[in-house]
């Protein structure tokens, strides 16, 4: 379990163990990242980059992260996938 800014989150993968829990925290804003379930953590050019995805939403439904990764992310890069465990997204 882990837990960042009173919020914790399970880590569902992490491909080329590249998380780090105080780079996460320190990119972690609330007000942008609370409404999510599922965020993600990839590394381009050596910065960390987040992207939050809903449980039940058509278009940033977190069963379209591997998309993600495969047309957002540079190719072959370290990323984590993170899962909201404690409170409820705002996202209805």
């Amino acid at each position: 379990m882990i837990t960042v800014q009173e919020r914790q989150f399970e880590l569902l993968k992490d491909h080329r163990e590249c998380f780090n829990e105080e780079e996460f925290a320190s990119k972690y804003i609330d007000e942008l990242f609370d409404k999510y379930d599922y965020i993600t953590g990839d590394y381009s050019g050596g910065l960390l980059r987040l992207k939050g995805f809903y449980h039940n939403d058509k278009e940033k439904n977190y069963k379209f992260i591997p998309d993600y990764i495969m047309d957002s992310c540079a190719y072959g890069c370290a990323f984590y996938v993170l899962k909201r465990v404690k409170g409820e997204s705002t996202h209805e």
